[in-house]
């Protein structure tokens, strides 16, 4: 009856009538002999949503391990106690995006933290993640909450959390993390009801949004006529984006209409994420339809970019650059406008970056994955992961922005047009300069969370000696420390040849992730990166092979 009683608990002080009745039918069926409401109620109640760096991220619904307003208010309270642990008077501001509840998290964080006496100050609409970023810089507080999933399910949503001062406006680290989650668990005893609140709330001026449009557009080049299709994939991306776009030159984009408007059930994708298979398969017929140049796709948030290309080769004639392909364009073209200054990659990014920074005598730094980290390099003037997050003004924000990063693409193939160069021309001149690099991806997306761990203890018990032919001349499991970096459930493989592939669980998602990543300095550029390609396409059916 030990969750029986947890639920009717958990009922008694949820504010949500929507949450109260879906406990209420799931004890009424506990109660009624199904299994698999029992079940169900087991594991809603098996613990709480755990609380790290990268905030919280679950499924909403009813009890302690989903999001939900109870959870939320925990979470609120806990962050109170530990900003006024840290100063006297301290300040927050908080954003969200279109997703389901998101403008209720919110509203009840900002109401909680003033109750406890954190200056409070939430932004006036759902907007973008990059302008919450920009907002704990340009207000100069002392936190900031995010509400977004960003890329996840339409079911889920998400709790992220920036510190001001020292931390300069970054996601949270250890040992950041475990103090909150601490005071969070504290919280936890409190009732819904019980928690002080206040109605003293500030709404963020728009000259905030101003600024960020203003400062963002300075990220660009000179703008040449180009003709490009943009969706915000259903997200709060939209109105930023345009303003932007236009401050800095750019023509209007062609808007897929499908997708232009904020819709929280992302009804025409299967996942509202660019790296997913067909998640831009609009934008392509849009940009088929308008004879356009390039495709510029964020992620619901706006924190991500995606960037299609037409290409003959490809079914359907435009393919997406991988998120590694813009990485480096945009890392060399940070390298051209920077004489000193540190390039910045996470470690499953590609080896591509270092590279642009050797060659051409910049710092470079490479970090755990996670702009939590990234944003973090000494005298950083650009950072990337592969994972379609760049970071092309670190003066402005300290974390991934999806806005700025089209902007500097829109005026990476403005330059391109302007000296007559085209994409396949300039990745030539790459593979020269600096040789050609190849990457993959295999996502294994799991019904069951146990079955990732099972795979990592698989893998580390046994590791493979080759992938695909080519063999392994070493292993590092992150787990006993590897490059004076903290512990972590990742395993590398190094391979014969230069290539390499490294296996983590994905730290948002349900997925197993498996980066691929080979080069080539030999021969002609078309030689060199015919060979990459070559040796990453063994890479990927030898892991497939591996992983089943």
């Amino acid at each position: 009856m030990g969750n029986i009683d947890d639920a009717r608990a958990w009922i008694a002080q949820d504010p949500d009538p929507v949450t109260r009745a879906e406990l209420d039918a799931l004890v009424a069926q506990v109660e009624a002999g199904e299994d698999a409401a029992a079940a169900d109620l087991a594991e809603r109640f098996s613990g709480r949503l755990e609380f790290g760096t990268a905030g919280l991220r679950g499924e909403l619904g009813a009890g302690p391990m989903r999001m939900n307003r109870v959870l939320v208010a925990q979470a609120a309270a806990g962050l109170a106690a530990y900003l006024l642990a840290r100063e006297p008077h301290p300040s927050a501001v908080i954003g969200y995006d279109g997703r389901h509840n998101s403008a209720v998290f919110a509203r009840d964080s900002a109401a909680i933290l003033a109750g406890a006496g954190v200056q409070a100050t939430i932004l006036p609409r759902p907007l973008p993640t990059p302008v919450l970023a920009f907002a704990v810089r340009e207000l100069r507080v002392s936190a900031g909450i995010m509400v977004t999933a960003s890329h996840n399910p339409a079911r889920d949503n998400g709790y992220k959390v920036y510190l001001g001062g020292a931390d300069g406006g970054s996601q949270i680290v250890a040992p950041a993390d475990g103090e909150i989650a601490a005071e969070i668990v504290r919280a936890a005893t409190v009732p819904f009801a019980q928690h002080p609140t206040s109605s003293d709330v500030h709404t963020a001026d728009e000259a905030l949004i101003d600024e960020y449009v203003r400062r963002t557009a300075e990220v660009a080049g000179e703008p040449a006529p180009l003709r490009y299709v943009y969706t915000p994939m259903h997200g709060v991306g939209r109105e930023v984006a345009e303003k932007v776009f236009g401050s800095a030159g750019f023509a209007a984009p062609i808007i897929v209409a499908a997708q232009g408007d904020p819709d929280p059930d992302f009804p025409t994708v299967a996942f509202p994420n660019p790296e997913e298979p067909g998640a831009m398969d609009l934008a392509f017929q849009a940009a088929r339809d308008a004879d356009a140049d390039l495709v510029i796709a964020n992620d619901p948030d706006a924190d991500r970019v995606a960037v299609g290309v037409p290409d003959p080769e490809t079914r359907g004639g435009w393919r997406r650059l991988t998120g590694n392909e813009v990485g480096w364009l945009l890392g060399w073209r940070a390298a051209r406008e920077h004489d000193t200054g540190t390039l910045a990659c996470s470690i499953v990014s590609s080896p591509a970056l270092r590279e642009v920074a050797r060659v051409r005598g910049l710092d470079f730094v490479e970090t755990l994955t996670g702009f939590k980290w990234i944003s973090r390099a000494s005298r950083l003037i650009y950072g990337y992961e592969e994972a379609l997050g760049y970071l092309v003004d670190p003066g402005k924000v300290r974390d991934k922005d999806g806005i700025s990063a089209a902007v500097a693409v829109l005026s990476l193939f403005s330059e391109l047009r302007a000296t007559g160069e085209t994409l396949e021309s300039h990745l030539d001149h790459f593979a020269l300069e600096f040789g050609a690099f190849s990457s993959a991806q295999i996502s294994i997306r799991v019904a069951d969370l146990a079955e990732i761990p099972r795979t990592m203890a698989r893998l580390r018990a046994d590791p493979p000696t080759e992938v695909g032919g080519i063999p392994v001349d070493g292993v590092d499991d992150y787990l006993l420390g590897v490059d004076g970096f903290a512990a972590n459930d990742i395993l590398r493989l190094r391979l014969a040849g230069g290539g390499r592939v490294i296996v983590r669980p994905s730290g948002t998602e349900p997925k197993l992730k498996c980066y691929l990543d080979a080069s080539s300095r030999e021969g002609s550029a078309t030689e060199r990166r015919a060979a990459a390609a070559a040796s990453v396409a063994t890479l990927e059916a030898g892991m497939q092979a591996l992983l089943g």
